[in-house]
């Protein structure tokens, strides 16, 4: 099992909803907002190749959306099916698009518009996936959440007859390697990728850690629907990371692929080092 890192492109939010209730003296040092407050961010998706499958893990914003939804988030940078192309890979090749969640940003070119204007699947082979609590979660989404979950992105999914949803329990191994974690802190039912390459345990961690500042265990984002669940579920995870030598794996990271862990003098998980992704998995 080989994982290519796909770029879908760039964007900006607000510096102090990514960073909660840490304070812009703090999270300022970390990383630097332009004029309007905004910080850039990653969207950096996964191909998973195996011997018989080539799995895209989300997929960006996409470029469907009008001028006016555009001009609140400034996408720029490379496009998600020109970042395939770059890696080698088209996008008929793809067989399995597996979807973390609904927000904007990580399913928003798994649609496109063809040339009627009609929306379609973007990977026309490809099987995708979720799970049923959390497509009910953002079919019928909440008034906090609701900005965030637009329909256009997923539910052509369905009436396309491409939908699958994942079945199984927490931790369970959704393909050879591959294990699911659900989070509900971010978003109900979000899933994370825990896989094992090359014998070293990898998460990609999307927006339960999206960069590598969110390490830390306060900061957490503004955005998340239960931030005492992020908190138990981040501890959690990066507990186990650690134990076992892992590296995380970040999806919005704008600078930073992965990292290793540690822990300081109190036992706090910190970065250890950050790294490309190709330096340690060639």
């Amino acid at each position: 099992m080989k994982i290519h890192l796909i770029h879908s492109g760039l964007f900006k939010l607000d510096g102090g909803a990514m960073f909660g209730v840490v304070p812009k003296t703090l999270w300022t040092r970390k990383m630097t907002p332009d004029e309007d407050n905004l910080c850039t961010w990653a969207m950096r998706s996964l191909l998973i190749e195996t011997e018989d499958r080539k799995i895209l893990v989300d997929t960006g914003i996409g470029n469907k959306q009008d001028e006016k939804f555009r001009s609140h988030f400034h996408p720029h940078g490379p496009q998600l099916k020109e970042s395939l192309k770059e890696k080698g890979f088209q996008k008929e090749e793809i067989t399995d698009v597996f979807l973390t969640h609904f927000h904007f940003d990580h399913v928003g070119g798994a649609v496109e518009k063809n040339s009627e204007g009609k929306l379609v699947p973007t990977f026309p082979n490809a099987k995708y996936w979720s799970n049923e609590e959390h497509y009910d979660w953002a079919y019928n989404p909440n008034i906090r959440e609701s900005a965030s979950y637009l329909r256009e992105n997923f539910v052509p999914l369905k009436e396309h007859g491409v939908l699958n949803y994942i079945q199984g329990n927490e931790g369970d191994e959704w393909l050879p390697n591959i294990r699911i974690r659900y989070c509900n802190g971010h978003t109900l039912a979000m899933m994370l990728l825990d896989m094992n390459i090359g014998g070293q345990r990898v998460l990609y961690a999307t927006d339960l850690i999206p960069s590598f500042a969110h390490v830390s265990m306060p900061w957490v984002m503004s955005y998340d629907v239960q931030p005492l669940s992020t908190l138990k579920e981040k501890r959690i995870l990066l507990n186990e990371l650690y134990e076992e030598n892992g590296l995380l794996l970040f999806e919005h990271d704008a600078e930073n692929e992965c990292a290793s862990l540690k822990k300081d003098a109190r036992g706090r998980i910190k970065i250890d080092q950050l790294m490309k992704w190709d330096e340690v998995h060639p």
